[in-house]
């Protein structure tokens, strides 16, 4: 199971958006987000491209322990139902 780091902000938004994309790659379907404790924006983007990525290989993104800022942002946004669950 893949664990990003503690931030998905527009800090290290690049490094975090490939990384998830190396674990796809990989063949890793399930991410854990319970290290992760600060978010903005960036992780929404990054979970909906790591979801699309996921898909193009024909594979299910499966994400558990997401944090409730990162749920939040998500509902803000409209996007909740888009993310994986």
């Amino acid at each position: 199971m893949y664990q990003p780091g503690p931030s998905l902000t527009f800090a290290n938004a690049r490094a975090a958006l490939a990384a998830g994309l190396k674990a796809i790659e990989a063949g890793e379907t399930a991410f854990d987000l319970s290290a992760v404790t600060e978010v903005d924006s960036t992780a929404v983007a990054a979970l909906l491209a790591w979801q699309r990525a996921a898909r193009a290989r024909g594979a299910v993104l499966s994400v558990v322990n997401a944090p409730a800022n990162l749920t939040s942002l998500a509902q803000l946004y409209g996007v909740a139902r888009l993310l994986p669950a």
